[in-house]
């Protein structure tokens, strides 16, 4: 199973509000040679960590490829740039956030300087986020993190409480 999480908290050019900009990055990568398998319901969190900036809106998808790890990542790091993601402070506000959270249970890490690129599966800090585990649970209830080996339902129960998330549908 290959996962990536997409979230967004301000609004694109291309799509409006950040929750349209999520369904129609869905569209744009179910185009590109990524065959989406299935789509979270979208979830609405406060920013981790807490700040006074805008919500995100937050989905997991499941996806199928025949591109590589890194060749997925670089075409998740080039869409986001394609539709307006600007690079600035850590944990900034931002138009499209792409992560490429497991690929099919593999546990490795990848630089290339010249790619621009640095991959690190799976994704170092998504079992400590309530809005890629919760969406996560829907896709995958029987996931367990590949170097942990914990359920998700463990992840989960050890989630920080303080986490402000809701379930939009």
């Amino acid at each position: 199973m290959i996962l990536i999480g997409l979230g967004a908290n301000l609004p694109s050019n291309k799509f409006g509000e950040p929750e349209k900009t999520l369904l129609g990055i869905i569209g744009y990568l179910n185009n590109s040679g990524i065959k989406v398998l299935s789509k979270a319901r979208i979830y609405k969190s406060a920013p981790v960590p807490i700040s006074d900036d805008p919500w995100f809106f937050n989905t997991v998808i499941s996806v199928q490829t025949s591109l590589t790890p890194c060749s997925l990542m670089r075409m998740l790091l080039d869409t986001e740039i394609k539709f307006g993601r600007k690079r600035s402070l850590i944990n900034a506000p931002r138009i499209i956030d792409i992560d490429l959270l497991d690929y099919e249970g593999l546990v490795m890490r990848e630089s290339s300087e010249i790619f621009e690129l640095d991959l690190v599966l799976p994704h170092p800090r998504m079992d400590s986020r309530a809005f890629v585990m919760l969406p996560l649970l829907e896709l995958a209830p029987n996931w367990s993190h590949p170097i942990s080996g914990l359920s998700i339902q463990n992840l989960i129960e050890n989630l920080d409480p303080s986490q402000n998330i809701v379930v939009l549908g």
